[in-house]
């Protein structure tokens, strides 16, 4: 059994709003994350700096134990505060996840102290990766220098990465991987969201 935690920390910069609560097909994309990842484990959490927006969905929330460091503190908040040894981490705006995928990564779990989809050789998806409690140590060491790149302590940890070989038979066209930096791809996964609503309901 893993915790999974959603982090929803970004400021949305680039699309000038909150991506965790744009809607599509009836659901706000975090509500699409939460339906998708909940009966993965009894320990599903939010990691967010800003809890007047997340209490509607009855989740624990969790604040940044070391604020302003960026997603890596809301990784590091997030491995602290979870129940199990190790904890699957899931960004707020990437609502194609694969249920298929998420689960290999979960049997993965035991194996290594990082389970990382590689899909690009020079970066893992750290966003889509289970990280164990071994690695707090040295994401804090990451933290009380500044050094802020989530995959920067990878190389003191075992990682177990996930390469594209084993992805692409769970999910064809990483979807997965997809997030809502811009409205332009905001607009990809309107039609991407829409088209797999219809097959469903086919």
């Amino acid at each position: 059994m893993v915790s999974v935690a959603i982090l929803a920390g970004g400021q949305s910069k680039r699309m000038g709003l909150n991506k965790a609560f744009l809607r599509m097909g009836g659901l706000t994309i975090i509500e699409r994350i939460i339906t998708q990842v909940t009966s993965l484990t009894d320990d599903l959490f939010i990691s967010t700096n800003s809890p007047e927006f997340y209490e509607p969905f009855d989740l624990p929330l969790v604040a940044d134990i070391y604020p302003d460091k960026a997603a890596l503190g809301g990784v590091y908040s997030s491995i602290r505060a979870a129940k199990y040894a190790q904890v699957l981490v899931v960004a707020c705006d990437m609502p194609l996840l694969n249920r298929p995928l998420l689960d290999y990564l979960i049997t993965l779990a035991p194996t290594a102290d990082i389970i990382a989809p590689l899909i690009h050789p020079s970066q893992p998806e750290t966003l889509h990766t289970i990280y164990s409690k071994t690695c707090l140590s040295a994401i804090e060491n990451c933290l009380s220098v500044n050094r802020l790149r989530i995959f920067g302590f990878f190389n003191e940890m075992s990682v177990r990465y996930v390469s594209p070989a084993e992805i692409l038979p769970l999910d064809p066209h990483l979807h997965s991987f997809i997030n809502t930096n811009t409205p332009e791809e905001w607009n990809v996964i309107k039609s991407l969201v829409n088209q797999q609503d219809e097959e469903g309901d086919s």
